[in-house]
């Protein structure tokens, strides 16, 4: 397993200069990004897929042991404040428990009776998808737990860094990056971390353009919870819209800081026909904007005030 193998290269790394140990360890950052280059179709697939099953109630979860399943609950965390992406709808299921995230718990990685009780207390659908990673690909807990995920017919997306693995045949969805050994035999926080982190990235941000949580590079569904986010929203009504800064201001706060509606209110468009056309187009901007082009001016602006509007064309 070449995670755990000792690189002959780097078996005197302790007794290097620093300046060169923390340059080969920089080098092995940037080739474990690299190595996702070749699994860049698999980890579509398994974007396009959990964005097909989640609809308007889908879970998604992590799944995931030690440093793995940590590098897992951070992408996880951050998926509210960035895209406003429900608590609820986000589930982790991790060895050991919540005590995991900061500590060590030892023997949960191979504690299997515990992964089934966990996806079992889940309750999961075939609307879930289900995320487990694992750098071996041979975490007991792991193992079990996205093989139990895939009988309750949830989609299963395995992420490892081993080749020919219990969690990649586990997988409806396998994602192998082989980012080989580690400069630190087997101490896969670092260049397995990095590429399980980018590949996570890569599919909850992929799944979030897909729901439109995204517009034109701007994190439309931010909620502006304190006073920085507040000033990019503004920023971001404004630039929408084409409208200046205070209008954008006072916009936002009419729509209660919810950023779309504050776009809208914006350009003219009263509360109902926003709250309407927001529900019809599932929230997604650049079909709002689509529909209102070809509409005809119901609203008590100009139809030119929203041609100028560069998110007006689709």
């Amino acid at each position: 397993m070449a995670t755990e193998e000792i690189d002959p290269r780097f078996a005197d790394l302790d007794a290097w200069s620093l300046a060169s140990a923390m340059e080969a360890m920089w080098e092995g950052q940037l080739a474990a990004v690299a190595a996702i280059g070749h699994a860049l179709p698999s980890i579509t697939a398994a974007t396009e897929a959990a964005k097909a099953a989640l609809g308007d109630r889908g879970r998604i979860v992590y799944v995931g042991a030690g440093t793995s399943g940590r590098v897992a609950v951070q992408d996880g965390a951050e998926l509210m404040p960035t895209f406003a992406w429900p608590s609820e709808r986000v589930h982790f299921i991790v060895a050991g428990g919540d005590s995991a995230f900061v500590t060590s718990v030892e023997g949960a990685e191979d504690d299997v009776d515990d992964a089934v009780r966990q996806v079992n207390a889940a309750r999961l659908t075939p609307h879930d998808v289900v995320i487990a990673v694992a750098a071996s690909g041979t975490t007991p807990f792991t193992v079990a737990a996205l093989q139990q995920a895939g009988s309750c017919g949830a989609v299963t997306i395995g992420i490892a860094n081993n080749p020919g693995t219990a969690l990649l045949e586990a997988a409806r969805f396998p994602i192998l990056v082989e980012t080989g050994r580690e400069l630190i035999a087997g101490s896969t926080r670092m260049k397995a971390g990095t590429a399980q982190k980018v590949v996570l990235n890569l599919i909850s941000s992929g799944i979030m353009l897909r729901f439109g949580r995204v517009y034109r590079g701007m994190m439309v569904n931010m909620q502006p919870t304190n006073a920085k986010l507040k000033r990019r929203a503004e920023a971001t009504v404004a630039q929408i819209a084409h409208c200046d800064p205070s209008q954008a201001a006072s916009s936002l706060e009419q729509a209660e800081g919810d950023i779309k509606r504050a776009v809208l209110l914006a350009l003219g468009i009263g509360k109902d026909d926003a709250e309407t056309i927001l529900r019809r187009c599932d929230g997604n901007l650049r079909r709002i904007f689509a529909e209102l082009a070809k509409e005809p001016d119901r609203n008590s602006k100009a139809p030119a005030t929203r041609r100028q509007a560069g998110a007006v064309e689709p």
